[in-house]
C-alpha cells in the first residue's frame, strides 16, 4: 500500500493528510474520508485506512489539528478537540478541506472516482464526518462510529445530502442515549436518509484495537468485526442508490 503525505490548507491551518492506496491495482477506485479520534494523523490511524481501504477505495487520513499533529492522549487531546468542537464553522472549514483535498490529489493520480465518496469518523471523527454531513457537502455517504453526536448547529430540513449511518455502543459514556436521541430528532427534522445500530453493552471506541480505558473506552473484537462488515455494506449501497 502507497502511503503519502499531502500538506494542504485546512482553514486557519496547514493540514497533513496521508493519502492511502494500493499502486497494484489498476482503475479509479471510489473514494473514502478517513477522520481520526482525538489522537491526530497517527500511524495507527494510517493503518486502519490502509485497512479498510484495501483493493476497494484511495482513501484519505484527514488532519483537523494542524500540520499532522498527534498526541498520547489526555490532557492534550482533550485540549485540542475542545479548540476544534467549540468553533463548528472553523471546523466543518477542516473537515471539508480533507475532502476537496482527497478528490484533488486522487484525481491528480489517476486514481479516484470522485463520483463515488464516503467519509467515515472514529470517536472525534465521527463528530466531524457528521459535521460534514450537515453542512451540505456532496458526499454519498457518511458513517460516524462511536462519534461526538453533540453540534451547536444542527441540519436543518435539506440540508443533509448523504446518507448517514451512526454505529454506536449503547454503554458509551462519552455520547449517552440523550445525545442519540438528539441526534434521530435532528436526522428526522433534517429529513435524511439515516440509520442507527447500537452494540448492546458496547462502551466507546469499541472499533479501535488500540484502545483501552476501562470502563470508558474498550475495544471489542466482534463488534469492530461487524461494524467494518457493516459500513463497506452501507457505503457500497449508497453508492449503488439502494437506501
Amino acid at each position: 500500500m502507497t502511503v503519502e503525505r499531502i500538506d494542504y490548507q485546512a482553514g486557519s491551518v496547514k493540514g497533513k493528510g496521508a493519502l492511502v492506496w494500493n499502486e497494484k491495482v489498476s482503475g479509479k477506485r471510489p473514494l473514502l474520508l478517513v477522520m481520526p479520534n482525538w489522537l491526530g494523523v497517527t500511524e495507527n490511524a494510517i493503518r486502519r485506512a490502509q485497512k479498510m481501504a484495501g483493493d476497494k477505495y484511495v482513501a484519505f487520513v484527514g488532519c483537523m489539528y494542524g500540520e499532522g499533529k498527534t498526541c498520547e492522549g489526555p490532557p492534550t487531546s482533550q485540549e485540542w478537540m475542545m479548540a476544534v468542537r467549540t468553533d463548528r464553522v472553523e471546523g466543518r472549514k477542516r473537515v471539508n478541506a480533507a475532502l476537496a483535498t482527497m478528490v484533488t490529489e486522487a484525481n491528480k493520480r489517476g486514481i479516484g472516482d470522485s463520483s463515488k465518496k464516503a467519509a467515515v469518523g472514529f470517536c472525534f471523527g465521527g463528530g466531524n464526518v457528521l459535521e460534514l454531513a450537515r453542512s451540505g457537502a456532496d458526499v454519498n455517504a457518511v458513517v460516524c462510529l462511536h462519534g461526538d453526536l453533540q453540534t451547536t448547529m444542527p441540519a436543518k430540513q435539506g440540508d443533509i445530502k448523504a446518507a448517514v449511518f451512526a454505529i454506536h455502543g449503547s454503554k458509551d459514556p462519552v455520547a449517552p442515549k440523550a445525545d442519540r436521541d438528539a441526534l434521530e430528532a435532528e436526522m428526522d427534522g433534517a429529513g435524511a436518509t439515516w440509520q442507527m445500530l447500537d452494540f448492546g453493552g458496547r462502551l466507546h471506541s469499541f472499533a479501535e484495537e488500540e484502545t483501552m480505558m476501562k470502563g470508558i473506552a474498550e475495544y471489542n473484537a466482534p463488534a469492530a468485526h461487524q461494524t467494518y462488515r457493516m459500513l463497506d455494506d452501507f457505503i457500497q449501497d449508497a453508492f449503488n442508490k439502494k437506501l
